[in-house]
């Protein structure tokens, strides 16, 4: 039963680091208009600009001067983040931002507009993970197990 269990929790990490990490790549890849411009399929924003407006109505409590640099310093934290947990590098670390990001993320749009669409779009949950992660002794198929089986 134990080994079962460490089975479990070593898939469940990998699985939350490639679904967290994806999860935040794809975010960006929809605002650059790698997923299809505005109304197709799947689409939520199709170009930055949208994304841009997106941003100013989730933080209408901001001066409208920092709302570009917000939106572009999302971008940057989540490719950043996803990347990394794509690739198991500072995993720990990285999980707890992507906790913190998402929770400040689910918080802005509850508050903006209304508690059913970040529910709806599962950011708590996946805030969640993201926290459970962090809380993990071992991050199995990652840079950082190569990095511990080296230098034991």
């Amino acid at each position: 039963m134990a080994l079962a269990m460490r089975q479990s929790v070593a898939v469940a990490t990998i699985l939350a680091r490639l679904g967290l990490g994806s999860s935040f790549l794809s975010a960006v890849a929809d605002r650059l208009g790698l997923w299809g411009v505005y109304g197709s399929p799947h689409v939520a924003w199709g170009d930055f600009a949208r994304f841009t407006a997106y941003t100013a109505k989730l933080n209408s409590f901001l001066p409208a001067a920092c709302i570009p640099a917000l939106a572009w310093t999302a971008t940057y934290v989540e490719v950043a983040l996803g990347i990394a947990l794509l690739l198991g590098l500072f995993t720990r670390l990285t999980a707890f931002a992507s906790g913190i990001l998402l929770l400040l993320f689910g918080f802005s749009m509850a508050v903006a507009l209304g508690v059913k669409s970040p529910l709806d779009a599962s950011v708590f949950s996946a805030s969640a993970a993201a926290f459970l992660l962090a809380a993990t002794e071992k991050y199995p198929v990652s840079i950082d197990s190569l990095k511990a089986a080296l230098h034991s």
